[in-house]
Order: C-alpha cells, then sequence, then structure tokens
C-alpha cells in the first residue's frame, strides 16, 4: 500500500473513532448508541456511503482552534433501509456533544439537499449539546438553513427525525417541522428552555425527563409520535413506518403482496358492538380484523387516544386509517384529537396514501376548557384537510355519527368518495335524549306521566332516525352493509378509486385555520 493510500486510511480511522474510546463508553453508560452504531444498525449491511467525513470547522473564536472535531461532529450519507435508498444524518455525542456549527449545519442541508435531488427520505439521528456557542450566530444560521431545508422538503419527500438524546433551544423545531418524530424513553428529550432556566424564571422545580422526555412528548405534548424503550427499538420502528411510505410525492406507497384474500369476512365484526349504543369497544378490534394479516402501524398511539390514527395494507395497498376510539372519551373529538388527525391526514394526502376513516363519533367534547382552548378553530383544521384532500377518501360509519362530528369524520359532503355504514349506525343532528328535550319539549311537560312520554318520544325519534337507511335513501350513504363484510367491501372500494384524479383551484396555498 502507497503512502498515501496508507495516510487516508489512518485519517478515516481517526475521524470514525469519534471523541475516543472513553467517550464513546460513556454514551454506552448512559445507554445509547454511539452515531455510528446508530447507522450501522439503520442501513443494510455494507450499503451506507458516508459524505464529507473530511470536513472541519474553520471557528478560531475562544481557542476553537486548537480543537479538534471529528466529522464536526455529524455523520451524514446515504444507503439503503430494506433495498430502498435512503438519506441520513447522525449526530456524534462523543465529538464535542454533537454540537451544531457552521459547517456540521453545511454538513446537514448537503445531505437533505441530496435527498431531495435523490426524491428519498431524509433521516435524523439526533443527540446533540445544541448550538455550538463559539461560533456565535454561524450556528444560529446553521439551523436557520436546515429549518428551510426542512420547509421545502415537506410533502415531497418524507422526512423522519429520531431524538436519542438531548434537544434543546432552537434545535427542537427541526425535528417538530418533520414528519414523524421519535424518542428513546430516558435517554431523550426536547425542550425550548431547560429545567435551570425554568427554575430561575417560575420557581418551579422539574427534571429533564419531566419537562421535555419521550413520554412528556408521546402523552401530553403530541410532540412525539413514538416513544422507544431504545435505540434499537426506535431504529426497527423506523424501518416500519419506512416500508408504508414512498419515496417521495411522484410515487405511489409500496405494494406488498399478501397470503390475505380480499373477500375474506369476519364474522366476529357481525357482533362486536354491544346492544346498549352507550357501551364502548374497542375499535382497534374493527382495525385489526379488516386490514392485511392484522398487521397496522399506530401512530401517535399514547396522546389523543380517542382518535387512532394508523398505517396498515388492504389486499397489500397501503391504506392511512382514521378511526374514533369510543373507549377513551367515548371517541369524542376534541382539539387535540382534531389536531393529530389533521397532520395525519395531510401527510396522507402529500403522499398519495388513500385515507379510510371509521366513524363512531357522538359528537365535539363539551366545556369551558375545549371552548376557550380554541375548539372551533382546532375542529376546523380537520374539515379543511378532509376537504382539501383529492387522495381516494373512504368512510365507513359503524355506529353513531351526530351533528358537526358526523361531518367532521369526512361526510359525503365533505368530500368522501365511497361511504359506507354498518346496520346499527345513529346518524343525526344529535343524541336522541337531547333532540325529544328540544322537539317535544311542550309534549311532554303537558303529559300526566312525563317520564313515560318521554321514553315515548326518545323511542319514536329513535326509531325514525336513529337508522342509515335515512341517509341512505337520500344518497348520503353509498351502501350499508354486513359488518363481517367490511373487508371486502373496502377492498373493493380501494381497487375501484386507485386511479383517481381530483384538482383543486389554482392558489399558492389556502389559509388553513391554525
Amino acid at each position: 500500500m502507497s503512502k498515501d493510500n496508507e495516510k487516508l486510511k489512518k485519517l478515516e480511522a481517526e475521524l470514525k473513532a469519534g471523541g475516543g474510546e472513553k467517550s464513546v463508553q460513556k454514551q454506552h453508560d448512559s445507554g445509547k448508541l454511539t452515531a455510528r452504531e446508530r447507522l450501522d444498525l439503520f442501513f443494510d449491511k455494507g450499503t451506507f456511503q458516508e459524505t464529507d467525513l473530511l470536513v472541519e470547522h474553520r471557528s478560531s473564536n475562544f481557542g476553537l482552534d486548537k480543537v479538534s472535531i471529528p466529522a464536526d461532529g455529524v455523520i451524514t450519507g446515504f444507503g439503503r433501509v430494506n433495498g430502498r435508498t435512503v438519506c441520513a444524518f447522525a449526530q456524534d455525542f462523543t465529538a464535542r456533544g454533537g454540537t451544531l456549527g457552521e459547517m456540521h449545519a453545511r454538513k446537514i442541508c448537503r445531505v437533505m439537499d441530496l435527498a431531495m435531488k435523490m426524491k428519498v427520505p431524509m433521516v435524523g439521528f439526533i443527540d446533540s449539546g445544541g448550538a455550538r456557542i463559539q461560533e456565535g450566530i454561524n450556528a444560529l444560521d446553521g439551523y436557520s438553513n436546515i429549518f428551510y431545508r426542512n420547509s421545502c422538503a415537506s410533502g415531497v419527500i418524507p422526512q423522519i427525525s429520531a431524538v436519542m438524546g438531548p434537544a434543546a433551544g432552537g434545535a427542537v423545531y427541526s425535528p417538530a417541522m418533520t414528519d414523524f418524530v421519535f424518542m428513546v424513553k430516558k435517554t431523550s428529550y426536547m425542550f425550548i428552555t431547560g429545567p435551570a432556566v425554568v427554575k430561575s424564571v417560575t420557581s418551579e422545580e422539574i427534571t429533564n425527563d419531566e419537562l421535555g422526555g419521550a413520554i412528556t412528548h408521546s402523552t401530553k405534548s403530541g410532540v412525539a409520535q413514538f416513544a422507544c424503550d431504545d435505540d434499537k427499538q426506535a431504529i426497527d420502528e423506523i424501518k416500519c413506518l419506512l416500508s408504508y411510505l414512498p419515496s417521495h410525492n411522484e410515487e405511489k406507497p409500496p405494494y406488498l403482496k399478501t397470503k390475505d384474500t380480499p373477500d375474506r369476512a369476519e364474522a366476529a365484526l357481525d357482533e362486536i358492538l354491544p346492544e346498549n349504543s352507550n357501551k364502548t369497544y374497542n375499535m382497534k378490534d374493527v382495525i385489526k380484523a379488516i386490514v392485511d394479516d392484522g398487521e397496522y402501524l399506530e401512530s401517535a398511539r399514547q396522546w389523543a387516544q380517542n382518535m387512532i390514527t394508523a398505517f396498515a395494507r388492504m389486499n397489500g395497498q397501503v391504506v392511512g386509517i382514521i378511526a374514533n376510539q369510543p373507549n377513551y372519551l367515548a371517541g369524542c373529538l376534541d382539539i387535540n384529537a382534531s389536531d393529530k388527525a389533521t397532520r395525519f391526514i395531510r401527510f396522507c394526502d402529500a403522499f398519495n396514501i388513500p385515507l379510510l376513516t371509521i366513524a363512531d363519533v357522538p359528537g365535539f367534547l363539551p366545556g369551558s376548557h375545549q371552548e376557550w382552548g380554541g375548539i372551533i378553530r382546532h375542529g376546523a383544521k380537520l374539515l379543511w384537510c378532509y376537504a382539501e384532500a383529492t387522495v381516494p377518501k373512504i368512510t365507513l360509519i359503524t355506529r353513531k355519527a351526530y351533528g358537526g362530528a358526523y361531518i367532521a369524520m369526512c361526510s359525503q359532503g365533505l368530500g368522501a368518495d365511497y361511504t359506507l355504514a354498518w346496520p346499527q349506525a345513529e346518524i343525526a343532528v344529535m343524541g336522541a335524549e337531547a333532540a325529544t328535550d328540544i322537539i317535544f319539549r311542550k309534549e311532554i311537560a303537558a303529559a300526566k306521566d312525563k317520564a313515560t312520554k318521554e321514553q315515548e318520544k326518545i323511542k319514536e325519534y329513535r326509531e325514525l332516525l336513529y337508522n342509515p337507511y335515512v341517509a341512505a335513501k337520500m344518497g348520503y350513504i353509498n351502501a350499508v352493509i354486513q359488518p363481517g363484510e367490511t373487508r371486502a367491501k373496502v377492498i373493493a372500494a380501494l381497487e375501484a378509486l386507485k386511479d383517481k384524479k381530483e384538482s383543486r383551484p389554482y392558489k399558492k396555498h389556502g389559509n388553513i385555520p391554525m
């Protein structure tokens, strides 16, 4: 081997060692993999091609010119994940805490630009002490350049963030601008201002994990859609998510052949609804019964649990499922559920993923907290995004569909292409008791036996309107089906709609009610 070749080999080895053995051991002791270990797990063996390994920072402030930061604290490149090309960056916490400076940011921007040129997903593994203070405004400008690219790439290529360590201050905004955020329990956290600042300003004492840990952001704020037990589980789930997604917005999601028959009947669904419509059941049992092999990937599963958002396949074709969950808050729509569904629907529409909406919704959650929090504005987002979406939209009403919530769960008038209902469906302006109190108030008040009269009128209202046939006669429901036939009927509709084309009037963009 020539001296030049030997020199290159030695240099590469030094740079790939990161912050050295002690720093690597410290990373492992804290329960985290190193940046290179994460990329090794993520990419198919031997396919990762690193870019800009030799890049160095060029700051001389505060003695930084005497400090060597291997690969400037971030590893960038591309490779294959389950045979498909993906671009990625991984911040290296062993190298100066993975802090972001001018060249560090430039490396990330270059690989993001590369992902856009290649039209492939972009995945970021975030583990950083934040902006490199010694580089001042150059570090801040680095963040702004990343944010700009996040915006440009949105809706063009899937963007996924895996927060596997600290992300504080400006560093949190890039993950928040991506499509999906994964976090790791006990080792990752995100916040604008840390516990020390919170204590000095508000006197509140709180830990990193309580303020911005994986559980906090996956249950309270909704910033993270996935909270994983460790780095490996997070990487496995990212791979699973990618298997449902197209590489870019001009192709359809990947088809996966299944042995599950499209016309499979599911007799258990014929008995799944309780006789008393005020009793609950688990909507996830419905989803599991109709999708291929009972498999689906639920997003934001711990936040706004009255709404389910999930990816699945039906006869090999990817679908995005939005469903009310009667087991939680009776499946009511509230602020968080509206936001959760809105973002998921817009993602699916951007990436050509058909939408299956399963409605069992008694209405919007009442109360001053919801009204003052802006449920009108948040609910309007849900209406907006369904109306805006041009992918195939199929709606199934299993039981309750009342008032404005019936519309908000993709009614035919809002743009559903095909609307189905089970025989038990109750489609009405409001519940029977409330409706009876308004319509028959005088008759009930004049009756000698008010309680008996009230029950008679409730029964009369139920028999008249509490069924799907009135809506079907008027063309608002395209088919009333046996629950056990649901899989076959939905797959038939998906097949018929697979080449659907729909356009909207030209505009720069709409002004969604944020």
